[in-house]
C-alpha cells in the first residue's frame, strides 16, 4: 500500500474519467470520497479500491443537478480534510438548440457550470485554510470548437459553451491563486473510450458494468496520466494526446494579441 496521502473527492465518480480517477488516486495512498448519482455503481468501486489499496472510501449518492445535494457535497468539501478535488460531473444535453427541451438545458448548465463552481469554491477555501490542495476541473477540446460545424462533431451548443466556461474560469482562478501552494489545472479531453455518448443527461446509464460508446476514443486511463503529468510541470491546461504545449502556448499568445490590438495607441 502506498502512504497516505490525505483524502481526495471525485465526482462523476461512478464512470469514465472520473472513476478512473479515483482508482488512481487510491493506488497512489489518497482516502476516497466517490460522488455520482448510482449508488450500485460507487458502492462497486467502493469495495474495489478497499481491497485493492486498502484505503478509506465514502460514497456519497448525490444529483448536483438539484442545489440541495451541491450543497451537501461542498460541506463535505468544507470539513477541511480534502486534499484533492476532480470535478468530473457532467452531462451533454447534445442536439439541435431549437429543440433543446428548457428543463435538460438547465440541468447542463446547473451540473457543467453551478455546480462546478459552488464546489470549487468550497474546495480552495478549505484548502488555502490548509495550506495545500489541488483541483482538477473537466472540462472538454469541445471548449475550443465553437466555429466547427457539427457532423462528425455533436450538435453542443449549450454543452460548448459550459466547457468553455469551465475552461476560462480555471484558467483565471489559477491566475488568482498563482502565488499560493494551490495547484489548479483545467483538463480538456477529447473524445474518450467512455460511456458519455449513451446518454444525454436526463438520466444515467442505466446497468452496474461500464460501458464504451461505438466512437471510442483515448482510454480513459491515459487522459488521467496527461493530467497527472500536467500537475507534475504546473501546466494549467491539459489537453490529453498533444505531443508538446505549443498549440496552448499559441491559444494563449493569441488572447493577448486581442486584447491588446484593442487598446487605444498612447500619442
Amino acid at each position: 500500500m502506498s502512504a497516505e496521502r490525505g483524502t481526495a473527492l471525485v465526482t462523476g465518480a461512478s464512470s469514465g474519467i472520473g472513476a478512473a480517477y479515483a482508482a488512481r488516486l487510491a493506488a497512489q495512498g489518497w482516502n476516497t470520497v466517490l460522488v455520482a448519482r448510482r449508488a450500485e455503481r460507487l458502492d462497486d468501486l467502493a469495495e474495489r479500491l478497499r481491497a485493492d489499496h486498502e484505503v478509506t472510501v465514502e460514497t456519497h449518492v448525490a444529483d448536483l443537478a438539484d442545489p440541495a445535494d451541491v450543497a451537501r457535497v461542498a460541506q463535505r468539501l468544507a470539513a477541511g480534510d480534502i486534499g484533492f478535488l476532480v470535478n468530473s460531473a457532467g452531462i451533454n444535453g447534445y442536439g439541435p438548440f431549437v429543440d433543446l427541451d428548457t428543463e435538460l438545458m438547465a440541468k447542463v448548465v446547473q451540473v457543467n457550470v453551478v455546480a462546478l463552481t459552488a464546489l470549487t469554491r468550497a474546495a480552495v477555501e478549505a484548502m488555502l485554510e490548509r495550506g495545500q490542495g489541488t483541483v482538477v476541473n473537466i472540462a472538454s477540446q469541445l471548449a475550443f470548437a465553437g466555429s466547427l460545424p457539427p457532423d462528425p462533431l455533436p450538435q453542443r451548443s449549450v454543452y460548448a459553451g459550459t466547457k468553455g466556461y469551465v475552461t476560462t474560469f480555471t484558467r483565471t482562478l489559477a491566475a488568482e491563486l498563482a502565488d499560493s501552494p494551490l495547484r489548479v489545472q483545467v483538463l480538456c479531453p477529447g473524445l474518450t473510450a467512455t460511456e458519455f455518448h449513451l446518454s444525454r443527461g436526463e438520466e444515467p446509464v442505466a446497468g452496474r458494468a461500464e460501458k464504451v460508446h461505438d466512437e471510442g476514443g483515448m482510454p480513459v486511463e491515459e487522459v488521467v496520466d496527461a493530467s497527472l503529468a500536467a500537475l507534475e510541470s504546473d501546466d494549467v491546461i491539459c489537453v490529453p494526446g498533444l505531443p508538446d504545449t505549443s498549440p496552448v502556448e499559441s491559444f494563449v499568445c493569441s488572447e493577448l494579441a486581442l486584447r491588446t490590438a484593442t487598446r487605444p495607441v498612447e500619442s
